[in-house]
Order: C-alpha cells, then sequence, then structure tokens
C-alpha cells in the first residue's frame, strides 16, 4: 500500500491552519498593530501622527511611569520572597505521609484560587475597611488603645496588596511545589539520613537541587503575573490610591490608553513592560541553566 496516496503531503497543514489563522489575527497582528502604535501619538480611535520614538523617550522622563514600575517591582519582590517561600513551607509539611487529612488542607489552601480576583478584591475591601472592617474589629480586641478607625487602604496601600495576594497565591504555587517534592528522589533522602545529615542538610543538598527547575518556573511565573498586576488593586483602591501608591505599570497602561485616548503612548508603556519581562526570562533562564549545570 502506497502510504504516501493515502496521507498526503498537505494533510498535516489542512489540520494545524486552523490554529495558524487564529494564531495570525488573534496574536501576531495585534502584537505588529500595537509595536506600529508605539511610534504613533493618538488622538482617539482614527486620528495618529508619527512621532518616532518620541514615546519613549517620553516614558523615560516620566515621574508617574518611575512611580508606577518601583510599586509593581516592589509588589513583585513581595511576592518572590514572602509568597513563594511560604508555599515552598506548606508543600512541604503536606508532603509529610503523618500528616492527617492531608487532602483537605490541600484543598483549603489552594482554594482561594478558584475564585475570581474581582471577589478577591471585594472582599478583602471589607477586610481592610477604615472603621468596621475585620482586621481593625480583630486588632481593637488584641491590642489596647488601638484606635478606633484605621485607613488601611490610604496608609499601608502596599502591604494590603501584598496581603491580599499572598492569601490568593500562596496554595495556588503550593501545588506546583508540592508535585516537585513528591518526584523528590526517596533514596537520596535516606541515603542522606543514614550519612548523618540533619533535616536542614537534606533540604539544601538534596531536596532543593532535585526541585531546582520547578522552582525556577514558579519564580519566574509569580514575577511575571506579578508585573501584569492589574485588577486587585484597581479594585481593591478604586483607582491608583491616595499618592499613586497603588499605581502599576499595567493601570498606567490602561489609564493612557483607554481614559486618555493616547493609544500610542500606551503601546510604548506595553512594550517597554515587554522588553522588562524578556529579560526577566533571560536572566532566569541563564541562572536555572548554571545551577543545573552545577
Amino acid at each position: 500500500m502506497n502510504l504516501s496516496a493515502s496521507h498526503p503531503r498537505w494533510a498535516p497543514y489542512f489540520f494545524i491552519g486552523p490554529f495558524v489563522v487564529v494564531f495570525a489575527i488573534f496574536v501576531v497582528y495585534p502584537l505588529f498593530q500595537s509595536l506600529v502604535l508605539s511610534f504613533q501619538q493618538t488622538y482617539g480611535p482614527q486620528t495618529s501622527v508619527f512621532v518616532g520614538t518620541k514615546n519613549f523617550a517620553d516614558l523615560a522622563g516620566d515621574p508617574a511611569f518611575w512611580t508606577a514600575l518601583r510599586n509593581t517591582f516592589v509588589y513583585a519582590a513581595a511576592s518572590v520572597l514572602i509568597q513563594l517561600p511560604l508555599s515552598l513551607g506548606l508543600a512541604m509539611l503536606l508532603n509529610r505521609p503523618q500528616v492527617k487529612g492531608r487532602a483537605v488542607f490541600r484543598l483549603v489552601y489552594f482554594s482561594p484560587a478558584l475564585v475570581g480576583i474581582v471577589f478577591i478584591a471585594v472582599i478583602f475591601s471589607l477586610i481592610f475597611q477604615e472603621t468596621r472592617g475585620l482586621l481593625n474589629v480583630f486588632l481593637k480586641g488584641v491590642i489596647p488603645g488601638f484606635p478606633q478607625e484605621f485607613p488601611w487602604l490610604q496608609v499601608y496601600v502596599m502591604p494590603a496588596l501584598v496581603i491580599a495576594s499572598i492569601w490568593m497565591y500562596t496554595g495556588f504555587n503550593m501545588i506546583y511545589f508540592l508535585a516537585a517534592l513528591q518526584n523528590v528522589d526517596r533514596d537520596q533522602i535516606e541515603a542522606a539520613v543514614m550519612d548523618g545529615a540533619n533535616r536542614r542538610q537534606v533540604f539544601w543538598h538534596v531536596t532543593l537541587p532535585a526541585i531546582r527547575p520547578v522552582a525556577g518556573f514558579v519564580i519566574l511565573l509569580s514575577a511575571i503575573g506579578s508585573m501584569q498586576l492589574f485588577e486587585l488593586p484597581w479594585i481593591l483602591l478604586g483607582g491608583a490610591g491616595p499618592e499613586d501608591r497603588g499605581l502599576t505599570v499595567v493601570m498606567y497602561l490602561f489609564m493612557n490608553g483607554f481614559q486618555i485616548g493616547d493609544l500610542g503612548y500606551a503601546s510604548a508603556i506595553g512594550w517597554s513592560l515587554a522588553i522588562l519581562l524578556m529579560g526577566m526570562t533571560w536572566i532566569q533562564r541563564r541562572l536555572t541553566k548554571g545551577g543545573e549545570g552545577r
């Protein structure tokens, strides 16, 4: 039987064709258009003027952009340095066979990831409410002399965002670490224990190297997700917050593109963020390869 006759050469292209068309229309074309827009100044959706690299030059001298970038980096650093160690600690705890009801605890810690960001923002707006918020009521009960009113969302904007994100994503990232820990070679751990290694030494010299690829992926995923922060502060604060303390890069992009109407400047912000994320990805890949090569 002639296989080439029964399976024409164009058959694979027939199957991948719909994906290529959809990808080109909804990904490649918008990316190309946004790149073109980044070199233009727009006045509404139909009027634009080519300005070259002026948008990027203005961006470099824009104090609001640097404020948004600083806030975003602070949030991303907190996500990586606070949230991920908590996720790893929970994963290690729930990976121990002697813990009873592990499946229930895994579901409980993961459940915040099942609800939407809007719902979580509404919950924490009630928790951080200035007078009758759950946090203020609790603190007034345990700390004598705690003020009757304490404006968390006006004074401690970034800590409030970090706390909300910890509640939302710690259990989600825990699942990644839990899957990695379950694939660690038990024979290596038992050999290290037999050689006299304590728990800390086993973690640093056996467990951590084994989960390094997953840890690198989770760090990159958390960093990229944090750099795209928008919905949580927008709903929780009703905008950028007092003195732009909750302003993020994506929020600034939205404000310029859809409130002011300058899609060119917004595209320049978007491509600046994209270049930054590509640089972070490159650094992460280099560090991961370096760790695997040792």
